[in-house]
């Protein structure tokens, strides 16, 4: 399958998989920032993208910046629907104690294509029981 992407930014990368059986693809920045400890900033990456009804885009973290500097995705995983047109930009958050500096060509996050299927919601006044039913946060152990 393809799926369209246009730059309009001079210095945009189209999204690639750096190997084989990535699921992910390199989202680059076209422009230069400083993230300050605590602060979020939505970074561009020149692009916009088409993609086929019932497929998103999640633009996810990347391991290593989470790591080793702090640096993360705030809505994670952002979602690019398939109607959307405009700039892709990454909503980066800096949850380190030193300011991050984005450059441009800077690897910022990773995008993963997703189909979907839309589905019916119907209310109901009861659901069916589970042996875990309301059980949540921690109920399953260390």
């Amino acid at each position: 399958m393809n799926i369209k992407i246009k730059k309009i930014h001079p210095n945009a990368q189209i999204p690639k998989y750096a190997h084989e059986g990535d699921a992910g693809m390199d989202l680059i920045s076209v422009e230069n920032v400083v993230i300050e400890p605590k602060h979020r900033i939505a970074v561009r990456t020149g692009l916009q993208v088409e993609l086929p009804k019932g497929y998103e885009m999640q633009i996810r973290p990347r391991s290593g910046l989470a790591l080793t500097k702090g640096i993360t995705v705030l809505n994670s995983p952002g979602t690019i629907d398939s109607e959307y047109r405009g700039e892709i930009r990454v909503i980066l958050i800096n949850l380190g104690s030193e300011g991050y500096y984005v450059e441009k060509g800077d690897k910022i996050a990773q995008a993963v294509i997703n189909k979907f299927e839309k589905l019916k919601i119907e209310e109901f006044k009861e659901l069916s029981v589970t042996k875990r039913n309301e059980k949540g946060f921690g109920s399953t152990g260390k």
